[in-house]
């Protein structure tokens, strides 16, 4: 099984460099399944119904997210969609799906999203619910995915430990810059800390340089823009895994214009 996955998908930018660089992807990797993490696609806050349709019609089989995707308009959506997950450790009855499983031929491929705790909001145990989740899935298929959106390094990597030779990949997500950690833990799980993003190049995290430093500088909140001059970049990881759901090969990428 060939597996890629994109980085947060930060805006306009983001959409159109997937856009772009999205086929040349394909025909080098040839997927079986494209997955993206897709929360921060609408003004680098949240997704739409539109925006959402507009990324799976490039080809992207499964659209992750995190904690900005309770836009009040996106709900509906979310409920009756089977394409886009939210973090499945929100307590019970939240709207949408929080795992689900591909199906494509005879090629099955479980995918869990997941959000964070620490200097994120205090959901259910991502660590238990993981587990259980992973039982469940388990029973249908060997090959899982775990899209973890979370902030601090220690417990992206904790729980790719904690779910070694469960699962078949553990793909950190949210803090939109690539780290170079990626590599096939003990037991079989491929881990990368953050798989980075698809947008603007020269940004900060995909947002514009100087409203970022603004707001550095006076500590006054305020919803910064996201950057849409200037050259693009795409960034995601390749995967392969091999019949019993243990990964054989995890590679970073990074395509810009």
């Amino acid at each position: 099984m060939k597996i890629v996955f994109l980085g947060d998908i930060v805006g306009s930018s983001g959409r159109k460099a997937v856009k772009e660089f999205l086929p040349e992807i394909v025909r080098k990797y040839k997927p079986d399944f494209i997955i993206a993490n897709g929360e921060n696609a609408a003004g680098g806050y949240g997704i739409t119904e539109k925006i959402a349709e507009e990324l799976l019609s490039y080809g992207i089989h499964i659209i992750t997210t995190g904690n900005h995707v309770w836009k009040k308009e996106f709900i509906p959506y979310l409920q009756k969609t089977d394409r886009v997950l939210r973090p499945a450790n929100y307590g019970p009855g939240a709207p949408g799906k929080g795992w689900t499983i591909l199906t494509q031929g005879n090629l099955k491929l479980g995918v869990i999203n997941l959000e964070g705790r620490i200097f994120m909001r205090p959901l259910e145990n991502p660590f238990l619910v993981a587990k259980n989740l992973v039982q469940e899935i388990a029973q249908e298929t060997s090959h899982i995915l775990v899209d973890f959106h979370a902030e601090a390094t220690s417990e992206k990597m904790a729980l790719g430990h904690f779910l070694d030779g469960l699962i078949s990949a553990l793909v950190g997500t949210h803090t939109h810059v690539q780290t170079s950690d990626e590599r096939i833990l003990t037991h079989g799980t491929a881990y990368i800390t953050d798989v980075g993003m698809c947008g603007a190049i020269e940004s900060v995290i995909g947002m514009k340089i100087n409203q970022a430093i603004e707001l550095y500088l006076t500590n006054v909140g305020k919803k910064l823009e996201v950057e849409t001059l200037g050259p693009l970049k795409v960034e995601g990881i390749y995967l392969e895994f091999n019949t019993q759901g243990k990964a054989q090969l995890i590679e970073r990428f990074r395509f810009t214009s």
